[in-house]
């Protein structure tokens, strides 16, 4: 956990999120994955989706872990899209680039986002 915040602060010290180029941020629970696009110069979250959403809850039945997470990065995509948001800063959240926030990251780019 430590660990994890620290590298966390590192990613944080280089990346802010402006209303043109947010940051989306990903929160990984040991169920759930949650991803939110932050504008840090007003200190507010745009938009912001999870496994948890209603909207997901019918396509991520029998799914696994790592294929929700693509599913949710689809469904940020398409709320940013909505939004007119093209471009976003990737905040890993001090996880490792690999599994599910990979994936939740490759859906999103699927989903038409630039990083």
């Amino acid at each position: 956990m430590a660990s994890r915040v620290r590298r966390h602060m590192r990613i944080r010290k280089r990346l802010e999120g402006s209303a043109e180029i947010p940051r989306l941020a990903v929160f990984r629970s040991h169920l759930h994955i949650y991803a939110q696009l932050v504008d840090d110069a007003t200190g507010c979250t745009l938009c912001g989706t999870s496994t948890l959403d209603p909207a997901l809850k019918e396509a991520l039945v029998g799914k696994k872990k790592s294929e929700k997470s693509r599913l949710v990065g689809m469904r940020i995509a398409e709320i940013a899209q909505g939004r007119g948001i093209q471009k976003v800063g990737f905040d890993r959240g001090g996880y490792l680039y690999h599994g599910r926030v990979r994936a939740l990251a490759e859906g999103a780019r699927e989903g038409g986002l630039q990083f």
